[in-house]
């Protein structure tokens, strides 16, 4: 387990959509014991609300995909250019829908964090994000379901996993209502071990 112990966690965020834990992390981040700050916010979609949420708290913003840089390796070269320039600590990837290129996975290894919508390795792996996993998780029977933070590697949802929290799953349960039960939880997690990682407790 990696330790990391700066004034102040520079955190760069990699989101998709709506970016909620994006959100969530930014508004932990303002407590004067946070110990780390966004300093960037990256999406591959344009059209992101996390894009215009990062720009409306002033925070540093890119749209970067295969679009604005080309292909794959153009893109890989020009994020971690990026991360680098801004003097990026931590990565955390956060319903962030593409995979990472080899030269910021090697770059940033052991310093790329993702947030999991189920307890790992359960219900991981290619194709499973969003409702899938907990359309899975009601479909398998499971008791009980919750979120995991785990470290990036260049598969699907196969890095170390570094916390998990449970979430029940209820008699009548359905894939909409679990979700927005573990979205609440995953709203706590991602920050309380971005908290640890900037106290060099990660």
């Amino acid at each position: 387990m990696w330790r990391l112990v700066v004034a102040q966690l520079k955190v760069a965020v990699l989101v998709s959509h709506t970016g909620s834990n994006s959100r969530a992390l930014h508004e932990a981040s303002l407590r004067d014991d946070a110990g780390f700050g966004i300093c960037l916010v990256v999406s591959n979609n344009s059209g992101a609300r996390a894009l215009e949420y990062a720009r409306e708290q002033g925070i540093p913003s890119r749209h970067m995909s295969v679009r604005t840089h080309g292909t794959p390796e153009e893109l890989d070269a020009a994020l971690l250019d990026e991360l680098v320039t801004r003097g990026v600590d931590l990565v955390v990837t956060a319903g962030y829908m593409k995979k990472l290129g080899p030269r910021t996975l090697a770059a940033y290894e052991n310093r790329i964090i993702n947030i999991h919508p189920s307890l790992l390795p359960r219900h991981g792996g290619p194709g499973m994000y969003g409702m899938a996993v907990h359309e899975a998780v009601l479909a398998t029977g499971d008791e009980v379901t919750g979120a995991s933070v785990h470290h990036v590697t260049a598969e699907y949802d196969a890095g170390e996993v570094i916390a998990r929290r449970e979430v029940p799953v209820m008699a009548g349960d359905t894939a909409e209502g679990l979700a927005a039960r573990v979205l609440a939880v995953e709203h706590q997690l991602l920050p309380e071990v971005v908290r640890r990682i900037a106290a060099g407790k990660g």
